[in-house]
Order: structure tokens, then sequence, then C-alpha cells
């Protein structure tokens, strides 16, 4: 599944906010970005970034084969929708909050009475 980015949104951002962390691939030294769905390292959403797109899927298990680098992996079905869902949520929310003003400090619990 492909997400477009706007120009005006930093990805990196977007990406830790959805609770993706940076993986890179030992054997190619390329970088991308995964989410654990529990304990165990599969199965995991997946996030590579290109251009203008977050290209997002569902790896399911590891590389079958010794010395192959494909998987099991899902690039669209209902579950893989609703991760792509979640992950423009939390861009639509990162727009809206750059553009609110920032908030006022707060007090400290003592400061009312002094």
């Amino acid at each position: 599944m492909k997400i477009s980015i706007p120009s005006n949104i930093n990805v990196d951002l977007v990406i830790r906010r959805s609770g993706y962390g940076y993986l890179r691939d030992k054997n190619t030294g390329s970088g991308s970005y995964v989410r654990r769905l529990g304990n165990n390292f599969y199965p995991r959403f997946h996030v590579y970034l290109e251009n203008d797109f977050i290209n997002l899927h569902l790896d399911q298990k590891q590389a079958s084969y010794e010395g192959s680098l494909t998987h099991s992996g899902e690039y669209d079905g209902e579950v893989v929708e609703q991760e792509g869902e979640r992950i423009k949520n939390v861009m639509a929310n990162l727009e809206v909050s750059e553009n609110e003003p920032e908030p006022e400090a707060k007090k400290g619990f003592w400061r009312k009475f002094f």
C-alpha cells in the first residue's frame, strides 16, 4: 500500500509517532521502519520511505529459503488498510498541530500561591 506524503509534512516524525522503529538491513545496508504486532519479530508492519510515498506492507514471516531475501508479505488487505488509515490519521493530526499556536507554559503548583 502506498500512502501519499504532503510536501509540508516531516515524514520521519509521522513514522516515529506512529510507533515505528528504524531498521537497517545487514545485507544491503538500506534502512526502513518496522512496527511489531506482538513480542516476536514477526508479524510486523514494514515501511519504506520513497520520494513522495510511504510504502507499507505486512511481513508475516521471515524468508523461508536459505540465501533468499524474499518473504511472505501482504501489500493489501483489511489489516494493511487499517494500518494505512492509522498512519494517515497521525499525519492529519500532525498537520493540525503544526498550524496551531504554541500553548502557554504551565505554571507549577506553588506558582499559584506566590
